[in-house]
């Protein structure tokens, strides 16, 4: 007897709805930074950690969530994501210091990280092979309404109730998941292989070291020769991973992913331009509510045009690189994506508000039409026997970028303001830092020209709307 797609329809809603409770994590505390500055007696300068914390942490738990799932079982493994999710999000309602709130972001980010790679594990082993695209179409849609409405929700939420409220309405939603997925999901098993634990430490280190390096001249007030120190000792990690991981049998990552072109192009790409585009939900909330006189309300709506733009454009994607070819559109896309960054370094008080919500618009459409060509990018060549190990080595690139990203900004917002700006008027700050992230942003165009301009003649494309964005 074939199998039809409302035999699944309960799997497919449990995972979009953790889809939706992780997206909507990571899009909602952006407008309520400053809220949170002011009541736990914080500079809103130096909340980026409550960002980071979350980012870095799903970075270095994606790649053990498959070994966790394959060992015991999805229903364990995705069952313990939404505890850990729900539990990490009443502490950070609970949490009365920054120190507190950064560890219960931490926990909330453990379980946030297996969200979506063992839900797409299930839905891939649990489903026949011809339901499994119009399934990962359907899970996608609440991860891109996730971004539409948290700023919005978050903004509303800290004006008219408290910051907690961002955390709590976290609650409901894992107890519904919670029961759902001791029903619902099946509990399935892959092959039991052995853990590349050496290449794990080594790799997760890279990444919180550098991490920490970033963020430590802004937030943690280190000292200059410390920052040299963890930035050398970060890359010492990743360098002694890749040696680790050529001589390995079964490592993490194989290095034989980096031999196909467009892998390779494509994860450098994500890594560098994401730098800049992750900087971005975190700047501008702070910049409409520190220097534009906005409230947290006011500022979440700016951040609808961003998101209803960012929509609008998938449907052009596909015909723009089957026209045009990667090569030609990621280049120029890229630089044109830094120049909108930097653009708002023209903005003030008194910018016309049809024309600052025409900017996030523009801003919204081409940072999406980046995003989705990157990640189709780095994916389409994949073999079936690389394609696992590809994408969680892409989403854990993903959220490392966007972590370095937010850590960046705040570097260079709390620098410039120390010789630009003062407490009263931090716009020419915001202002440098803006033009700042556009050229890291740009400089990335140089990544994809590496790549063969031949790719109009390819007629086959992946499936769009099955990309995971994050």
């Amino acid at each position: 007897m074939p199998h039809k797609p409302h035999h699944f329809r309960p799997l497919l809603w449990l995972v979009a709805l953790a889809f939706f409770m992780q997206a909507l994590d990571s899009t909602i505390v952006n407008t309520a930074l400053p809220a949170m500055a002011r009541s736990l007696g914080e500079s809103p300068l130096r909340m980026q950690s409550v960002v980071i914390a979350y980012m870095l942490t799903m970075a270095t738990v994606i790649p053990a969530s498959g070994w966790l799932a394959d060992r015991v079982g999805t229903r364990r493994t995705f069952f313990s994501a939404i505890f850990l999710f729900t539990v990490g999000s009443m502490l950070c309602a609970a949490s009365h210091t920054l120190d507190q709130l950064v560890a219960a972001r931490v926990l909330q980010g453990m379980g946030g990280a297996m969200l979506l790679p063992v839900g797409r594990l299930t839905i891939l082993r649990a489903l026949p092979r011809e339901l499994f695209l119009p399934a990962m179409s359907f899970i996608t849609v609440p991860g891109l309404l996730g971004p539409l409405i948290g700023p919005t929700l978050g903004g509303w939420l800290v004006q008219w109730a408290s910051w907690h409220w961002i955390f709590l309405i976290n609650v409901p939603i894992g107890l519904v998941g919670g029961i759902a997925t001791l029903k619902v999901m099946p509990d399935l098993r892959g092959e039991a292989r052995r853990f590349d634990l050496a290449g794990y430490v080594l790799l997760s280190l890279g990444m919180v070291t550098l991490s920490i390096a970033m963020d430590g001249l802004a937030e943690l007030g280190l000292r200059q020769a410390t920052v040299v120190v963890l930035l050398l000792f970060g890359f010492a990690c990743i360098c002694a991973y890749w040696l680790h991981a050529a001589r390995k049998a079964d490592p993490l990552f194989s290095p034989e992913l980096f031999t196909v072109v467009s892998f390779r192009v494509g994860v450098l790409g994500n890594l560098f331009a994401r730098i800049g585009s992750g900087s971005m939900p975190f700047l501008l909330p702070l910049l409409l509510q520190l220097s534009l006189g906005y409230t947290p309300g006011q500022s979440g709506m700016m951040m609808i045009p961003v998101a209803l733009a960012a929509m609008s454009v998938k449907r052009i994607t596909t015909p723009l690189i089957r026209r045009y070819g990667y090569r030609r559109v990621l280049v120029s896309n890229t630089i044109l994506v830094g120049l909108l960054m930097a653009s708002f370094a023209l903005g003030g008080a008194g910018e016309p508000l049809w024309l600052r919500l025409l900017q996030l618009a523009c801003f919204g459409a081409v940072n999406s039409l980046q995003f989705t060509s990157m990640n189709t990018l780095a994916l389409k060549d994949m073999s079936q026997r690389l394609a696992s190990s590809g994408n969680s080595l892409l989403s854990m690139v993903m959220m490392l970028a966007m972590s370095l990203g937010v850590a960046c900004a705040g570097a260079l917002l709390t620098g410039f303001s120390d010789v630009l700006g003062s407490p009263g008027d931090r716009l020419p700050a915001f202002h440098a830092t803006f033009i700042c992230v556009g050229l890291i942003t740009s400089c990335a165009a140089w990544i994809f020209w590496q790549l063969p301009d031949d790719e109009p003649h390819r007629e086959h494309q992946p499936d769009l709307a099955s990309i995971n964005e994050g």
